[in-house]
């Protein structure tokens, strides 16, 4: 039996990929499953620190140092991306703003951080997908992956405002998309513990306990436990997957 997960000959641009957050966990699981992966992060470092580990490990890599929020930064990393490895196949929207913004409550926002946070998670995923949407349908289609977040179900923060936003995005851009053979889905992760997911649920603090009281199986999940739905989404084995929106959390949030 073909293995309908392989990823072999693709490319793969990563957003978000400094050490300890789930892009780097997202990076290596595509680089395993044969990708050639653009390691894409505002961090430059971090980029590089996470494209190499890819390469010591036997895969091919690229790292770019991109401000989402720009749209001539995000030209920038396709153009390189293009470049290097002949164009781009899949890509997962996943640099977002989210310790920063998630505590302030909405009626204490000051405008320019409001603009800021919509110009990283919502305008930022949405400037990605259309600088390589020409290139995956030059090569017949293509797989984009936008992250949620399961607090967006309900939105109780300007964080989740932002990425029950992207839901929107996502859906609309999987309309949009289709025709040209490139699907577009949505991951909606619980807390992860990952740099910003521990900081925000510290031991014995109130909110990982209700966390713990309302998720069917675990309140915190692990980076490497995103990876089966990011697979799905960007093979084969998803194909005739689009528009949808993936809860993995626990049982944190459950929707008919």
């Amino acid at each position: 039996m073909s293995n309908h997960m392989s990823l072999d000959g693709k490319v793969a641009i990563v957003t978000g990929t400094a050490p300890g957050g789930i892009g780097e966990t997202y990076a290596h699981a595509l680089a395993d499953a044969g990708a050639a992966v653009v390691c894409a992060d505002i961090n430059d470092g971090g980029a590089k620190s996470i494209a190499h580990a890819i390469e010591e490990n036997g895969g091919d890599a690229l790292s770019v140092a991109v401000d989402i929020s720009d749209e001539a930064s995000v030209a920038a990393m396709v153009a390189a991306a293009t470049e290097r490895f002949g164009g781009i196949d899949i890509l997962v929207n996943n640099a977002a703003l989210m310790a920063q913004i998630v505590m302030t409550p909405a009626m204490q926002y000051e405008r320019a951080a409001w603009d800021r946070a919509f110009a990283v998670n919502v305008t930022g995923a949405w400037q990605c997908a259309k600088a390589v949407a020409p290139s995956m349908q030059a090569r017949g289609g293509g797989r984009i992956v936008n992250q949620a977040s399961a607090g967006a179900f309900p939105a109780e923060s300007v964080y989740g405002i932002t990425k029950i936003a992207v839901v929107g995005l996502t859906t609309t851009l999987a309309r949009e998309l289709g025709p040209a053979g490139i699907t577009v889905n949505c991951i909606a992760p619980g807390i992860v513990a990952s740099e910003a997911g521990k900081s925000l649920t510290p031991e014995g603090s109130p909110y990982l306990a209700m966390l713990e009281a309302r998720a069917a199986t675990r309140a915190v999940g692990q980076p490497s436990e995103l990876c089966g739905a990011l697979l799905l989404f960007c093979s084969d084995a998803g194909s005739w997957i689009t528009g949808q929106v993936l809860n993995v959390d626990g049982g944190f949030v459950m929707r008919p």
